[in-house]
């Protein structure tokens, strides 16, 4: 096969509906005003065409089933106007795309496309009647093949273990997302940071937000100490500035008689449901985490409020800057879905992804490795 339908993954099929053409919607145009879109992104310096295409075999199915089947994202392997050279600078063209697509919408829509699919894929499970009350919110499933089990006879608790691996590198970024504690959780949180090895802890949510308790205060105020069942919490410092408050900590597990030097990192700046005052906090936050994690080998506890909005736009960031590190292709949504296919649900709504793609927005306009847009 030779036809640009046949370079599509998946393959366009005769009968498919086009919704989007690079972002534009295109409902209420023409055919021959369809047509000329299509010839007119061939004119576009990235000769890039993008559709938003609803497959043809939804409309085989009754009415009422429409809303469950999700459209498709379609993007030529090849562009027409570069077909042998395009795969030389995956990242240059995957840093161009993102930027038009935080123009044109196309990003967004390809996020609000896949929100249908939470996890596909996996073995997932509903939590048991036991642990209701360890929920902070319900119907959350968990993977199986990933969830957090603590050492003892209740071994739930509401953390997933999710790995990022960095292709061409030996990079595998190790996580903890996990539900924000809740008055009767701390104990098993500070459990599972023990027995995960843990000594850094990245929260991204203030106790209340909007009048209402978003994560219990799970660490003692300075110069202080708390205990939480078989664990003690000493907080040695805190200090900070309007966006983010970073505290030094010791843990330690009462049993053993053995003590941990632990980093606790907390954004304030991010209201749930809503984006951070400004990108560049959020980008310097990041960064500060990478700092501080460097040369750990052992996973990193995540958490927000319900564990899965905010903990996965940071994981993205975080993954988002390794690819550029690592000279390769920037993929926000391939991002969410591996994240997904790890913790359900992780990133819920379009609006959610914006801070991520704001801060890789902030890094295209820096050009830190030179080349991005040296054409």
């Amino acid at each position: 096969p030779t036809l640009q339908a046949d370079l599509c993954v998946p393959r366009l099929n005769e009968g498919d509906q086009v919704v989007l053409i690079n972002g534009r919607d295109i409902a209420e145009h023409t055919h021959d005003q369809v047509v000329m879109f299509i010839k007119a992104s061939c004119e576009r310096h990235s000769g890039e065409l993008v559709l938003l295409v609803r497959p043809n075999a939804v409309y085989d199915v009754v009415e009422e089933k429409l809303e469950s089947e999700p459209d498709f994202q379609y993007i030529p392997e090849k562009s027409p106007l570069d077909g042998v050279h395009q795969d030389d600078n995956a990242l240059r063209e995957s840093m161009i795309q993102l930027a038009e697509g935080l123009i044109t919408g196309t990003v967004l829509a390809q996020f609000d496309v896949s929100t249908g699919s939470p996890g596909a894929g996996c073995k997932f499970h509903v939590f048991w009647d036991g642990n209701y009350f360890k929920q902070s919110r319900f119907q959350l499933n968990f993977n199986d093949a990933t969830r957090v089990i603590l050492k003892s006879n209740e071994d739930y608790i509401n953390a997933i273990h999710i790995n990022m691996e960095i292709p061409s590198s030996t990079i595998i970024n190790q996580y903890i997302a996990c539900q924000g504690p809740l008055p009767n959780t701390c104990p098993d949180f500070w459990q599972m940071t023990w027995e995960q090895g843990s000594s850094m802890v990245v929260m991204l949510t203030t106790q209340v937000e909007r009048g209402r308790v978003k994560c219990h205060q799970y660490w003692p105020e300075p110069s202080g100490s708390s205990s939480y069942g078989n664990f003690q919490i000493t907080c040695h410092s805190e200090e900070g500035n309007p966006a983010y408050v970073f505290r030094e900590m010791t843990l330690t597990n009462l049993e053993k008689e053995e003590s941990r030097q632990l980093t606790q990192i907390q954004y304030i700046a991010w209201p749930d449901h809503g984006v951070p005052d400004d990108s560049s906090d959020f980008l310097d936050f990041v960064c500060l985490v990478r700092k501080k994690r460097a040369g750990r080998e052992e996973p990193v506890v995540v958490h927000c409020s319900a564990g899965i909005g905010r903990t996965g736009v940071l994981i993205t960031m975080e993954t988002a800057m390794c690819l550029i590190e690592c000279n390769q292709p920037v993929y926000p949504l391939d991002i969410v879905r591996t994240m997904r296919d790890q913790r359900a649900m992780m990133i819920q709504t379009p609006v959610s992804i914006i801070p991520a793609l704001l801060c890789c927005r902030t890094i295209i306009s820096y050009d830190p490795i030179g080349w991005i847009f040296n054409v």
